[in-house]
């Protein structure tokens, strides 16, 4: 197959299967030629180590940008919209003027989907991780309950109101231009049905265990959990319920975070102040530096608000080390409670319960790691991943 791939794509766990993706496809020996806007992440894992071919295209800061962005988007902050929509209408030409087989479109960090899908012309699949989230009851719940106000000004409560009204139909007029959409989860595919009225199939992903493995360095008397260091991550429960457990016999605490709010930031330290936890909260870490503290730990804390899916587990589980996740959202289709790890209720005390049971236990924490790895291998690969995208690729081919 020749394959065209887009993404407008932030760092994070959405790019890291993107690339996971793409590894497989050229490995294969298909070809893939990428096309990107300039706003797209590609200092982290760039897909120019794989692809034939990448194009960027750039997102030029405009004043009728801005003016149009204004009058029918919403206020523009570092970039407007309607430049980010030119940009990636300028993809999308470029790529109905090639003669690929099949487009494989991936998500806008700016848009949910992207505004390439309403002028792209060709058979495409569209991947999407989630659709607009920042309007939900859960995010609003972060403010009442904590205090955190990400808009403090009142010319920034009205960007932010007029921002919730409008980002969620503009993500659902793009998503309408989709025929063939993916999830990677059963959770993600209900998601897309009530945001969008769409059907989706479910595409699970894989992590590379050629990356992810583990490592036969000691454990260490450690916690760790990974993810954006954003209210939705769920660091917050993670620090809460690790300070539950008694300081006698109480793990140090590691947060790995790709990307941070500054101001969420200094409110999760106030909160380790408060619980007393030791905690080190590193930003950016290479992969050989993550993958040997999945190694060290002997627990990792997984409790996001919702997540569609999240790599963080199979991860883990790759490198021998169980999970304690929240038992909501797509992580319950990653973690096989009791085997691999454990599933929480999204409780301070039974999370911390659960924290403690395998940090006292070697001997059932060995076992869970050791069944997480058999579980990764038999199911959860690139490899498998791969496979699965290549199916609905193929079948997008024949049917749209």
């Amino acid at each position: 197959m020749k394959v065209a791939v887009f993404h407008n794509l932030p760092s994070g766990g959405a790019k890291r299967a993107l690339y996971g993706h793409v590894k497989y496809l050229t490995g294969a020996g298909h070809t893939v030629d990428v096309f990107v806007p300039s706003t797209a992440r590609e200092n982290f894992l760039p897909l120019k180590e794989l692809a034939n071919t990448v194009e960027v295209f750039p997102v030029r800061n405009t004043m009728s940008g801005k003016l149009y962005s204004y009058a029918r988007y919403i206020p523009p902050e570092k970039h407007a919209l309607r430049d980010i929509e030119r940009a990636e209408q300028e993809a999308a030409e470029r790529v109905n003027s090639l003669d690929h087989d099949i487009v494989l479109s991936e998500q806008s960090q700016f848009t949910m989907s992207p505004f390439f899908l309403k002028y792209l012309r060709k058979k495409c699949v569209y991947y999407c991780q989630q659709p607009w989230r920042m309007n939900e009851a859960v995010m609003e719940e972060f403010v009442r309950r904590t205090g955190f106000t990400p808009a403090k000004s009142r010319l920034r409560k009205r960007v932010r109101a007029v921002f919730f009204d409008r980002m969620p139909r503009v993500d659902r007029e793009n998503a309408s231009h989709a025929r063939y959409v993916l999830a990677n989860s059963y959770f993600s595919r209900e998601s897309i049905l009530r945001s969008y009225g769409q059907n989706a199939h479910v595409s699970y992903l894989g992590v590379d265990t050629s990356v992810f493995r583990p490592t036969g360095e000691m454990k260490e008397h450690m916690v760790l959990s990974v993810g954006m260091c954003r209210p939705q991550k769920g660091f917050e429960t993670v620090v809460r319920s690790v300070g539950m457990i008694d300081a006698r016999v109480r793990p140090r605490l590691v947060l790995v975070s790709n990307t941070t709010d500054p101001d969420w930031k200094r409110y999760l330290e106030r909160v380790i102040l408060e619980t007393e936890v030791e905690c080190e909260i590193l930003d950016n870490v290479s992969n050989e530096e993550l993958v040997s503290l999945y190694g060290r730990a002997k627990v990792v804390a997984y409790a996001p608000y919702l997540e569609p899916f999240g790599l963080v587990p199979l991860e883990a589980m790759a490198c021998g080390t169980p999970v304690v996740g929240v038992r909501e959202g797509g992580v319950r289709e990653s973690i096989v409670d009791g085997e691999t790890g454990l599933l929480a209720e999204r409780d301070d005390e039974e999370f911390s319960r659960s924290l403690s049971r395998l940090l006292d236990n070697d001997g059932e924490r060995e076992s869970m790691g050791r069944r997480g790895i058999t579980a990764v291998n038999s199911f959860w690969t690139l490899a498998h991943a791969g496979m699965r995208l290549k199916s609905h690729l193929e079948k997008a081919m024949n049917t749209l």
